[in-house]
């Protein structure tokens, strides 16, 4: 069994690491502050918000202090935070849906996985790249860009790509929640179809959290 000594050493690094991760963990807490204030008076994504000015404060990486806390929120927060979206589904919401529907939304994300991998295989561009773009289309949009960027390889290449990713799907899905719901209109779908078709194509923004 450890001794005293080795369980209060052991309580002291673990407190000396979570302190040093508190600086960077404060500078993300400001930032997706400051960006909620500004989606909430002003309109507009709180993502793209967040992430302009993430941009903004990037040179305080420099700072090995700031880092390793922006390191742990960008992991391990992060995927806590997709996991939270997740739990807001319901089993109830689920059923509601019915099996045709689920089965539907479910070859819709695996197609859309497979088409990222293949056109990526097409350009000749990484894998990496086909999986990161077709799961946010796929999924979640930025959300899952970044849970996915998180288990890559941390490269300069796949950062760069996952910016990419980000704004492109966050802009592309602002651009439909205004298009689409005309477009369906003039195609005469009925409330639960239209439901069914914008729940799938229309990536949960931050604005509509």
């Amino acid at each position: 069994m450890p001794t005293v000594h080795a369980m209060r050493a052991g309580l002291v690094q673990r407190w000396s690491a979570a302190v040093s991760k508190l600086p960077g963990a404060l500078v993300c807490g400001v930032i997706a502050l400051a960006a909620t204030f500004v989606s909430e008076h002003y309109g507009g994504p709180q993502l793209l918000y967040a992430l302009l000015m993430g941009l903004a404060f990037h040179l305080s990486m420099d700072n090995a202090q700031v880092r390793r806390g922006v390191e742990f929120c960008g992991r391990s927060v992060l995927r806590l935070g997709v996991a939270l979206l997740g739990v807001r589904i319901t089993l109830h919401e689920v059923f509601a849906l019915g099996a045709a529907t689920a089965l539907t939304l479910v070859s819709a994300v695996a197609l859309t996985l497979a088409c990222g991998l293949a056109l990526a295989h097409r350009m000749k561009r990484p894998r990496e790249e086909g999986l990161l773009s077709g799961g946010a289309v796929a999924i979640c949009g930025a959300s899952a860009a970044l849970a996915i960027a998180s288990v890559l390889p941390k490269t300069a290449e796949n950062e760069r790509f996952t910016l990419l990713a980000v704004v492109g799907v966050t802009v592309l899905s602002t651009v439909s929640m205004v298009l689409y719901p005309f477009a369906l209109q003039m195609l005469g779908l009925s409330q639960t179809q239209s439901g069914i078709f914008l729940g799938g194509t229309i990536h949960a923004l931050p604005a509509c959290w």
